[in-house]
């Protein structure tokens, strides 16, 4: 399964995230759920540093993304941010919870 956990602070502002795990769904190399979360993931960090000019600490393992937001405070990371956890979510309500779960912890 794979596990996104979303870290806000107080405000609501997402300060990190990690997307960890393999969805099961099919076999490594076929699996489109694996392969919509890993677009949509490095998408977001992708288009979160060029088109906002907000510096991340990403790193990226086998089955592991995490990102930190240097100064993500500022609306346009937040609503690439937001938008990753839509797309996420509906792969989640598409496929349900036996292949991703998504969390949201307040830090």
């Amino acid at each position: 399964m794979i596990q996104a956990v979303f870290y806000r602070d107080s405000n609501g502002d997402c300060q990190s995230f990690q997307i960890k795990g393999h969805a099961g769904f099919e076999e490594a190399g076929r699996d489109i759920i694996c392969a919509a979360v890993s677009a949509l993931a490095v998408n977001t960090v992708n288009s979160i540093e060029t088109l906002t000019g907000t510096k991340t600490e990403a790193s990226e393992k086998s089955g592991c993304l995490t990102c930190r937001l240097k100064d993500g405070k500022h609306p346009e990371p937040q609503l690439l941010v937001n938008s990753l956890i839509l797309g996420l979510k509906n792969i989640e309500e598409e496929y349900g919870t036996k292949y991703i779960r998504i969390l949201i912890e307040e830090v």
